[in-house]
């Protein structure tokens, strides 16, 4: 999150990847050196939410989008219509933050901080010269703040439907051939593992819907909170050690009277998948079943036995939605 003066509404307090973050006052030069970090800005990642919160993420895949819902990996979405329609018209043009609409959805999420954020980008646009905004064009909905409209527009329905539709249609690389006996044996450690108490055997299925609360997730998650809001979205919280919460800090399932938390992802096309959880933060699915990483680490269900590990993640690499 943008670092502010101790006179600004979030009083100075600031999460994120970078620890100094940026301010309406960065030089140009000094937004590509963040952009250019690796550290701060991974190669691959992208930040796809609107929250001056500097956390970038994996994104999923988008086959078989029929089988993913709620959507984001925080599941803010519930419907793959409602989610296409934000991000087209507020992801893919950032100045709609500066409209009407744009700004009544950052102070839902962060009060006068949203605001704040809103305020500081017409600055910017203005002071680089940028004219014309906002660029995409839909029309105005009867519910802004909305899922349907958060930021009080909607694309044309039907063109969402018809994206629905392709999204739904898009195949899933067929899964990784193993040995027959290794893959037996890994499903059976799937099952017995409590792999099944979250995911699907079955990748053919739609996913659980359900969104799993971060302590479950993240053991170690110990937030403090950096701000209140009006329910039903919760307090703004974060875990100063750790980067795995950011992405749930501002914008998360609350805002639909969910959870802070994790919503399921497919387990499509892991064996090309180069990195594992949605900050990145595992380099390989062996790393991701290792105790070495320790109980408080996100996602800390570990299989000791390295042949019994191996196994389970030969499998894992095998899945595509023909896997039962």
């Amino acid at each position: 999150m943008v670092r502010q003066p101790d006179t600004s509404p979030n009083k100075g307090k600031t999460l994120g990847r970078a620890p100094k973050g940026l301010t309406e006052n960065c030089t140009e030069a000094e937004v590509d050196a963040y952009l250019n970090n690796p550290a701060y800005y991974p190669v691959g990642m992208f930040d796809d939410s609107f929250d001056g919160n500097g956390d970038p993420m994996h994104n999923s895949p988008l086959f078989r989008q029929d089988l993913a819902a709620p959507y984001g990996s925080e599941g803010m979405i519930a419907g793959l219509d409602n989610f296409s329609n934000l991000v087209y018209t507020t992801l893919f043009d950032l100045t709609e933050l500066t409209t009407q609409g744009g700004r009544a959805l950052l102070h839902k999420l962060g009060g006068p901080a949203g605001d704040e954020i809103a305020d500081n980008y017409v600055k910017i646009l203005s002071e680089t010269g940028v004219r014309g905004y906002p660029y995409v064009h839909a029309a105005a909905d009867p519910m802004p703040g909305s899922e349907e409209a958060l930021a009080g527009i909607r694309v044309d329905n039907t063109k969402l439907l018809a994206m629905n539709a392709y999204l739904a249609q898009l195949q899933a690389p067929r899964g990784e051939q193993i040995p027959i006996e290794a893959a037996e044996r890994g499903r059976q450690t799937f099952r017995t593992a409590g792999c099944t108490g979250c995911h699907n055997v079955d990748q053919g299925r739609a996913v659980p819907t359900t969104i799993h609360p971060m302590k479950q997730i993240f053991p170690g998650d110990n937030p403090v909170m950096l701000a209140q809001r009006d329910p039903p979205l919760n307090p703004v919280m974060n875990t100063v050690d750790s980067i795995f919460d950011d992405k749930m800090a501002v914008v998360n399932a609350s805002i639909r009277g969910e959870k802070r938390g994790i919503a399921m992802p497919l387990l499509l096309d892991l064996a090309r998948k180069p990195v594992f959880l949605h900050d990145n933060s595992v380099a390989s699915l062996d790393d991701l079943f290792n105790a070495r990483r320790g109980s408080t680490a996100p996602h800390p269900f570990y299989i000791a036995n390295s042949r019994v590990r191996g196994d389970l993640v030969a499998y894992l690499k095998s899945l595509d939605t023909n896997s039962r």
